[in-house]
């Protein structure tokens, strides 16, 4: 049943999620890439947390939020991948009031855990590069656990806007969402709600953490730049940029992306846009961070090589 009746109103108790397209054919294809693309990114990131928590070389502050990042991704692309799955297999795709709630609540908690961890992992390399000798006692594990706090404690609060926004949102009529997940934005648009407040809330919320991870990003980067280009050595200045550049690929995708949706107006992009691009956001990026990482960092490429020594010898 799509809806109760509610005195003048009709109360929508169920929404039914258009996805991504309409072509049988098609429907086929995206289920079978998207796939594997879910597929690779759990086994990726899921690989990355052990090899990080079983090499002692990687017991390190940056490696310890790395394979917090990776559980991040492993919970963000989980919130949406396997209901995207289901809505390429059947014809429609419902889902509970209730349930729509809680996968727009938990895209917005991992998805803002994972801003603050790239804002934390930034200044993870501030401080190694700019503050060497300082390090051990800037980012002791006291230090690293309170990071990690205030990084779940600023996804609850952006994901509770979220949530007590769409709670305050009245749906009267139409329950199709033109989506392939309950996002904010299709579901203001099938709204019949007067008051403007529970819109611009959930707004606020998501482009002050933006603005503020952006702030902290850029502002360690501007001193690890100053300080690597006043460095005598050519071979310091390549270790110090290679221990960077994996983390600003990272940045520059997920940045890029979630400023397009949340940030810029929604004027100047279709629907069939925003849906693009949540795609990349939700579900290729979670499965490109441990690639990139794996690809460009040394010390996970040495500890993967002597895994995977120990794994053939003991065979």
């Amino acid at each position: 049943m799509d809806s109760l009746w509610d005195g003048n109103h009709t109360a929508v108790t169920d929404f039914i999620l258009l996805g991504l397209t309409d072509d049988p054919i098609l429907k086929v294809i995206l289920f079978m890439i998207i796939l594997c693309i879910y597929l690779v990114t759990v086994s990726g990131n899921l690989s990355t947390i052990i090899l990080i928590r079983t090499s002692p070389q990687l017991h390190h502050p940056m490696y310890f939020f790395l394979s917090q990042l990776a559980f991040a991704d492993i919970c963000l692309s989980t919130s949406v991948t396997p209901n995207m799955l289901v809505n390429f297999l059947v014809e429609r795709n419902p889902i509970s009031y209730h349930g729509c709630c809680t996968q727009l609540g938990s895209t917005a908690f991992f998805g803002t855990v994972e801003c603050f961890l790239l804002a934390i992992m930034a200044y993870d390399r501030f401080v190694a590069i700019c503050n060497p000798l300082l390090y051990s006692t800037k980012m002791t594990t006291q230090v690293c656990v309170q990071f990690l706090i205030v990084a779940y404690v600023g996804g609850f609060l952006n994901a509770s806007s979220f949530i007590i926004s769409f709670y305050f949102l009245f749906f009267c009529g139409p329950n199709r969402v033109n989506h392939f997940f309950c996002d904010f934005a299709p579901l203001v648009e099938l709204s019949c709600s007067e008051n403007s407040i529970p819109v611009v809330i959930p707004s606020f919320t998501s482009g002050s953490i933006i603005v503020l991870t952006v702030f902290v990003i850029i502002v360690s980067y501007m001193y690890i730049l100053i300080t690597v280009l006043k460095m005598r050595s050519n071979e310091g200045r390549h270790k110090a940029f290679s221990t960077c550049s994996s983390h600003l690929t990272a940045v520059t995708l997920f940045f890029g992306t979630i400023t397009f949706i949340y940030v810029m107006p929604k004027s100047i992009y279709s629907t069939e846009q925003n849906k693009v691009v949540s795609v990349f956001y939700t579900v290729v990026i979670p499965m490109l961070n441990p690639i990139i990482y794996s690809l460009r960092n040394n010390d996970i490429k040495g500890a993967l090589k002597r895994m995977l020594h120990k794994i053939i010898f003991s065979l």
